[in-house]
């Protein structure tokens, strides 16, 4: 009876071990299978790393178009949406954060880029996204603009060049300018807004702006070196800063021409000669 017993028990002690030995084996497959199979990121985009949709939903439910940028460049393409939505703390007189105008500086930090910028935002990072959300270069950032940014990390960071190099030549009258001018305006929409109406009482406006009209020469050096402190723009009082942009002679010519020509301002001409006149030696 007792040896009956016994030899049951060790029955069951062998019948447990290869069940708990399959029960892991089948737990240990199946977490590896769910880690590589495709997971879908919010929005019902791709995670970070898949191939992107067709399509994607913006923070506010609509669907627009998946970028067809798949190789951008930094000088065609990234550095114009740098200017536009993360110059105000990446410039180069920056202490605390990189200077990502800079191509050099910014391949350095690509890889930290696209984490902050996309993995960030689809929630696949732990450090806030940038840039800080609901801030105005945030609301200006595109969902396109986001996926070119992974695609220019992911594709290598290739410097490139410029789109203005690419199309080749000077534009040769002031509504080519004007028209090359609102391309690089994009630059300006985050802070100045796209009606150029600004913010009150934190972007001034260039809409009929009197500072911007008394005086072309000093518009021409803000966009070279920046602008810190108070200034006053239609009897109003602004105290932000602006950063200096990387820009070409021809492409500040071009962006200026395009403002002073939109707004309501005074329809001036800018020329390179003239920019490159403001210029220290």
């Amino acid at each position: 009876m007792f040896t009956f017993l016994f030899l049951n028990k060790r029955r069951r002690v062998r019948l447990i071990l290869p069940c708990l030995s399959a029960a892991l084996g089948c737990l240990v497959f199946g977490e590896a299978f769910a880690q590589s199979a495709p997971t879908a990121a919010p929005n019902g985009q791709a995670a970070p790393g898949q191939n992107a949709p067709s399509s994607q939903t913006t923070p506010g439910g609509a669907t627009s178009p998946a970028s067809t940028n798949q190789s951008p460049t930094y000088l065609g393409d990234i550095q114009p949406i740098f200017m536009g939505s993360c110059a105000r703390c990446h410039n180069q007189q920056s202490r605390f954060v990189y200077n990502w105008l800079d191509y050099k500086t910014a391949y350095t930090d690509r890889w930290e880029i696209k984490r902050r910028v996309w993995d960030s935002w689809k929630g696949s990072y732990y450090k806030e996204a940038m840039p800080i959300e609901n801030s105005p270069e945030s609301l200006a950032l595109t969902d396109d603009q986001r996926l070119t940014i992974k695609n220019w990390v992911d594709n290598g960071g290739i410097e490139g060049e410029a789109r203005a190099q690419a199309q080749g030549g000077a534009p040769q009258s002031k509504d080519e300018k004007i028209a090359l001018g609102k391309r690089l305006f994009t630059a300006c929409a985050a802070c100045h807004q796209p009606t150029g109406k600004g913010l009150p009482n934190v972007f001034p406006p260039l809409a009929g702006s009197d500072f911007l009209n008394a005086d072309k020469n000093r518009a021409i050096k803000i966009i070279i070196y920046g602008k810190q402190g108070e200034v006053v723009v239609n009897g109003v009082k602004y105290s932000n800063s602006m950063p200096p942009f990387p820009l070409s002679d021809q492409d500040i010519a071009n962006v200026l021409t395009f403002v002073y020509n939109s707004f309501g301002n005074s329809g001036l001409e800018v020329t390179p000669e003239e920019v490159k006149s403001q210029r220290t030696p």
